[in-house]
């Protein structure tokens, strides 16, 4: 049986966001060499809309996404919320910034599609028993630049790929998409952490998770940590597996030696060195996990609004 292709299915949501550039906000632009370079943040706003789109795009097409209202101690934020009856392939095998993406001065991180044409990397895909060989590829791109025709011809060669059958979405980390994709990655975080611990993510039947979207800051690092924040203290992740395993109860961020302080602090004090840092802070505050062979549900984990709200550096006014 021929597996779902992540890129084709994806190529279909890419369409669309062409077809409505004004209204999401966003600006296309085809190079040279023929790719299509999608602007989400950088020189544009971007949008709310856009980033359901951008984050749908790096989950594969396999995810249904979408923005809600709700209330931490009564003070209104949006939260992104998804879910994914194929989690090992969206958020392993496309949604994962596996890909670290340097071209002479040009750097991103890479998520989406495309990786799974690269194979980034290539012990994921091993892992997860998934491979894609879709004559196109798309790829979601962390940057605060936009990038040339060098940086997309490397994608093309990595992926096997014309480059005019490139297709880049873009956005910086410190914009309103940038903060919807990285809520958006709120599954993923979980999924990736059982992965590292031992468990094997192929026992995941489906995933689902919210997650507060992270208000835009004043630079690119410091919106780094507080949409990690958002994750590691306010994300929340309903699973249902074959199978429940003891180290799971591992997953949540309070696991982590380094929990307890926003995460723009813990970097700093790492001297913005990111080996410094417990790699098993990046995980969701909190998951449940259904064991259908046993009808149990195990809840590991906590939210943590104290940290959240000293993170997204909130001013209260009468």
């Amino acid at each position: 049986m021929r597996m779902v292709s992540i890129n084709e299915i994806s190529l279909d949501l890419v369409e669309e966001m062409l077809d409505f550039e004004e209204e999401l906000k966003i600006k296309s632009k085809q190079l040279e060499n023929g790719a299509t370079v999608i602007d989400c943040g950088v020189n544009v706003p971007g949008s709310y809309e856009a980033g359901i789109y951008f984050t749908q795009i790096c989950m594969g097409g396999l995810a249904v996404v979408d923005i809600v209202v709700d209330t931490i101690r009564d003070v209104p934020f949006a939260f992104i919320t998804e879910y994914t009856d194929y989690p090992a392939i969206a958020c392993l095998g496309s949604q994962k910034a596996g890909w670290a993406i340097k071209v002479e001065k040009y750097f991103a991180m890479g998520s989406g599609p495309a990786r799974a044409l690269a194979k980034k990397p290539k012990k994921t895909y091993e892992q997860i028993q998934y491979e894609d060989d879709a004559d196109v590829a798309i790829i979601a791109l962390e940057a605060r630049k936009l990038p040339d025709e060098k940086v997309v011809d490397y994608i093309a060669k990595e992926c096997k790929v014309d480059t005019e059958d490139v297709y880049a979405l873009v956005a910086p980390t410190a914009s309103l998409v940038g903060s919807v994709q990285i809520s958006g990655r709120i599954v993923e975080t979980a999924i990736y952490k059982m992965a590292e611990i031992g468990y094997d993510p192929k026992l995941i039947i489906s995933g689902s998770g919210r997650c507060p979207i992270a208000p835009i800051l004043e630079d690119d690092l410091k919106a780094m940590g507080a949409t990690n924040d958002s994750m590691m203290y306010y994300g929340s992740v309903y699973l249902t597996v074959k199978k429940y395993d003891p180290i799971l109860k591992n997953v949540p961020s309070c696991t982590s030696r380094d929990y307890g302080k926003p995460f723009y602090e813990i970097f700093k004090a790492a001297n913005y060195d990111f080996y410094k840092i417990d790699p098993h802070l990046f995980a969701p505050a909190q998951i449940a996990v259904n064991d259908v062979s046993t009808g149990k549900t195990y809840i590991h984990g906590k939210l943590n609004a104290d940290v959240l709200f000293s993170s997204y550096q909130l001013v209260f006014e009468q």
